[in-house]
């Protein structure tokens, strides 16, 4: 990891004058600021802010960045880890990235910058730019749910793609041929993967795919409501909707009850992950069912293994199996 002397040493000043400039105390000419924030900038430096005592020591503590912890998905993940961390001494920082970018590029600055001993990350994005400061920095990674293309680091997360195909596949049993997927960002990998499994069970069943039937949106609430009233009001006439993942089927139920339309009779529903009892009195929906509590669990388990074994092992990626739960929701096509 890059330290201050390494700073001072590009910069040809003194330590003691880059921790000025670090700190913004003493003084210090403009010319030789430039000249040190100059070295900062190109060495990729991150200050210490706990202090020369903790310089080489852990911190025991350890952060999970999600996407959003209201989802409860991210809840029963986030629960995996803390459980195991606190079994090892260590504490969980758990940030919200909110699927943004700079909300993600803020928070992984100010954790690096606290010594951090290991991140647990959901990428806001394909993007491998934060991904990178993080290596480069030589902290302990693991990827949580996502892929990232063109970097090589530890992966935990379930089978999206194949969720989704057996999800399509059930409902093509069902009868149903037009059949509407509400997915999520195109800017993220399970969103693509769950697209990818919906297309490959149409392909294999001879049926050609309609892009005006895939609705690219956030994993949110207002996105299921949103699309799911476009969907109901399409010339195509879906019989059937794909909620990407529960929030987006929470809203899509929403507006279909808004518009006195019943499930599964008038349209049925699938989606990836399930909905807690606490949102409904009685689990009504079929869904392909990530193992969250096991996904958080797992990747805890790998991210404390990196921070305790300094051997340089090659990246593993781990994909877990995701279950199928048939339900209510989903039924017959009546509209034949």
């Amino acid at each position: 990891m890059t330290n201050i002397q390494d700073v001072a040493k590009l910069a040809k000043v003194a330590p003691i004058t880059v921790s000025r400039v670090i700190n913004n105390s003493g003084y210090v000419s403009d010319k030789t600021r430039k000249r040190v924030e100059g070295a900062i900038a190109e060495l990729g430096y991150v200050p210490n802010m706990l202090g020369p005592s903790l310089r080489f020591k852990q911190t025991m503590s350890i952060a999970a960045m999600v996407t959003d912890i209201t989802n409860p998905f991210w809840t029963t993940v986030t629960r995996g880890i803390e459980d195991v961390a606190s079994a090892n001494g260590y504490l969980t920082i758990l940030c919200n990235s909110d699927e943004s970018e700079e909300k993600q590029a803020l928070y992984l600055e100010t954790l690096l910058q606290r010594q951090i001993d290991g991140i647990l990350l959901v990428p806001a994005s394909n993007d491998s730019a934060s991904i990178k400061r993080i290596l480069n920095q030589k902290i302990p990674l693991v990827v949580l749910d996502r892929e990232v293309q063109n970097v090589a680091v530890d992966v935990v997360r379930a089978d999206s793609q194949e969720g989704a195909y057996l999800l399509t596949k059930h409902l093509l049993a069902l009868g149903h041929r037009h059949i509407a997927m509400l997915a999520g960002p195109k800017s993220t990998s399970t969103s693509v993967d769950r697209v990818t499994g919906y297309l490959h069970a149409l392909e294999e069943a001879g049926i050609e795919p309609n892009d005006d039937l895939i609705y690219w949106d956030a994993y949110t609430q207002e996105a299921g409501y949103r699309n799911a009233k476009r969907v109901i009001n399409s010339a195509l006439c879906p019989t059937a909707i794909f909620a990407a993942n529960n929030f987006i089927a929470i809203g899509t139920i929403q507006a279909l009850k808004d518009q006195e339309l019943c499930v599964p009779d008038d349209m049925s529903i699938v989606a990836v992950d399930d909905i807690p009892p606490t949102y409904s009195l009685e689990p009504f929906l079929t869904v392909a069912a990530q193992p969250a509590k096991e996904m958080g669990r797992v990747a805890a388990e790998l991210l404390l293994d990196r921070i305790k074994n300094e051997e340089d092992k090659p990246p593993q990626s781990i994909i877990l199996d995701i279950t199928m739960i048939i339900r209510s929701s989903s039924g017959k096509n009546l509209k034949r």
